[in-house]
Order: C-alpha cells, then structure tokens, then sequence
C-alpha cells in the first residue's frame, strides 16, 4: 500500500515525464490550433477591469495541477501541439489524462479527446517519425498509458502531438495533461 500511494504522490505513473514544465518541458508551437475560451479572469478595482487573464493555456498540459477547467480547450475537435522535450529522449510511451465523468458537473467527458497521434520530430518544421495512433477511453481510467507502436531507436528532441477527434463535443477540446516518458540519451 505504502509503494502505490508513493507511486501515485510522485506523477501517478511511476514513469518520468520528459514534457513536464519544471523538469524542462515547453510548449513551442500549437501550429494552426485555435484557442478556445471557456472562461476568463478578471482583477477589478473599484469595479473597473484592470487585468484580465486567460485559464486556458497550452502550457497546462505539460503542468501537475488537474482539476475541473484547468485544461488547454482548443476549437473543434482537431488540433496540433508541439512540446520540447526536457531533453533528448527516446520515447517508450505516452499518456494522457483527463477529469473523471464524477469530477465533470454534467457527468460527461464529451470534450474529452478520443483518437490521437503522436509523432517525434527533429525540428519543429520536419516531417517526424510517426509513434503510433491511439484512442483514449472515456469510460477508462481517467490516467491512460499507451506504449510507442512504431519501434525506433531515435532520440527527440520534440513531441507532436495531433488530436484526430474528441467524444462528441461539437465546439472546443480539452486536453488536460500530456506525459512523454522514455529513455533520456546521456
């Protein structure tokens, strides 16, 4: 009990995450990917609006905090994020989570995404070496791993990750964290 509560403290994986922000991780690009805005802070003094604030930043995914809204929701249900890698890593897995149905106020994950590819790229414009496509479960456990389909034996130093659908929902997706996990070249 005391290893799987450790495990679980530590990232939930018992894998290192190569794309985490405070490990060196970082959002280069989301090509083409519109943002979409679910909600926005707002500061006031005396009631005027001095600063507002976007919740919704393509950097959440590669951030621990996941609660309800703190996602990077983007237009439709296809988009494109780029993440720099902490290093040079040769990927081994991925994973992807998302809320559970039991944290979501209307008990559904529509906005969930469903099929997704992951790529690794040398630079941020080159054509990349295909790692696999995926589907992630939505009645599955909100944390889902996928092992690399594609087998090789090179080293990235970035990730594209390409959302192809979500579970339904017609105006925005929301990804809510991303982990790349492999073997880091020394």
């Amino acid at each position: 009990v005391k290893d799987a509560l450790l495990k679980y403290d530590a990232d939930k994986t018992g894998m290192v995450d190569h794309a985490l922000e405070s490990a060196g991780g970082n959002v280069i690009s989301t090509r083409c990917t519109e943002s979409y805005q679910v909600h926005q802070a707002q500061v006031r003094i005396l009631g005027i609006p001095v600063y507002h604030y976007s919740t919704n930043n393509p950097r959440s995914i590669i951030q621990p905090d996941r609660m309800p809204g703190q996602c990077w929701a983007f237009k439709g249900s296809q988009g494109y994020i780029v993440i720099q890698l902490a290093g040079l890593v040769k990927p081994t897995a991925f994973s992807l989570e998302h809320i559970p149905k039991s944290l979501s106020p209307n008990g559904e994950i529509e906005s969930a995404p469903r099929e997704f590819e992951v790529w690794g790229l040398f630079t941020e414009n080159d054509e990349g070496v295909h790692l696999g496509s995926y589907e992630y479960d939505q009645n599955g456990e909100p944390l889902q791993s996928f092992i690399v389909k594609k087998e090789n034996n090179e080293y990235f130093p970035l990730i594209e990750l390409k959302i192809n659908s979500n579970h339904g929902n017609m105006h925005y997706t929301c990804l809510y964290r991303f982990r790349v996990h492999g073997v880091r070249h020394l």
